[in-house]
């Protein structure tokens, strides 16, 4: 049985998301942006929607932590405390969003104790809601889904972004040679639609756990596993915008192992 105080913050986690999708469609494509420090992009919609539903989660649960790429008052390590802590990415691609292109998404995870066990994604692109969580299973939109278990082949599709760091670059040479791979821009939706059996797996060498927090709980709902290869995340202790980038790969039990295989160096 799920406590009351989890149920609660579950019903108020997709209703808060909802409640931005209209502004995250009027402002595509048209908002002006800026970059940051670290190379990416932020806009006043990344910065309204963080607000909004942090407005909305904390006028009914004040004694958790809210946590958002865009609203962090410092940029040292923010110790995550908390029972309840919630992660948010206001826009996962936000490069995308502001070109005018469909691939970025809200994405929302409710940590208990510093492990993310429910997350809550809008697909502005399928104009969707994924979510979920271990014990509550994964909806995308209506329907109920899992990883998919088929056989792997050389047509699998892996959601893939390029490394940053040459280091890596043999080790994707061997993912992009093995599998077909799809490119987004966007982490959070390479590894929902992992949990959603659209994509059979992901592989990413520079996100923050932002980027995966919401996604996590789903793929774990969904069947599948999420594995770190330089150091573990889980559970988070701090919230810390100059974090290192995490490299890490999911997928099926059977994906993430020959993935695993891949990327052994």
């Amino acid at each position: 049985m799920h406590s009351p105080e989890l149920l609660s913050r579950i019903e108020a986690a997709e209703a808060a998301v909802l409640a931005q999708t209209e502004l995250l469609h009027r402002e595509f494509g048209r908002v002006e942006s800026r970059w940051k420090h670290d190379g990416t992009r932020v806009t006043a919609i990344d910065v309204a929607i963080s607000e909004n539903i942090f407005r909305l989660l904390s006028a009914r649960f004040g004694a958790d932590q809210f946590l958002s790429e865009e609203l962090a008052e410092t940029d040292r390590p923010i110790p995550v405390t908390a029972p309840y802590a919630w992660v948010l990415d206001p826009i996962d691609g936000t490069n995308n969003f502001a070109l005018g292109i469909a691939c970025c998404a809200i994405s929302l995870a409710l940590l208990k104790d510093g492990e993310p066990v429910y997350g809550v994604v809008y697909d502005l692109a399928r104009r969707r809601l994924i979510r979920g969580g271990p014990g509550f299973g994964v909806r995308d939109g209506d329907r109920e889904v899992r990883v998919n278990a088929a056989p792997l082949s050389r047509e699998s599709l892996v959601g893939f972004h390029s490394p940053h760091d040459p280091a890596y670059a043999a080790m994707a040479a061997r993912v992009t040679g093995a599998f077909k791979v799809r490119a987004l821009g966007s982490a959070t939706l390479h590894l929902a639609y992992v949990a959603a059996g659209l994509f059979d797996g992901c592989v990413d060498f520079n996100v923050k756990i932002w980027d995966l927090a919401a996604a996590i709980p789903l793929v774990r709902a969904a069947g599948g596993e999420v594995r770190f290869l330089n150091g573990q995340q889980l559970p988070v202790r701090t919230f810390d915008l100059r974090m290192r980038k995490i490299l890490y790969l999911a997928g099926s039990p059977a994906m993430a192992e020959r993935l695993g295989e891949l990327m052994r160096d």
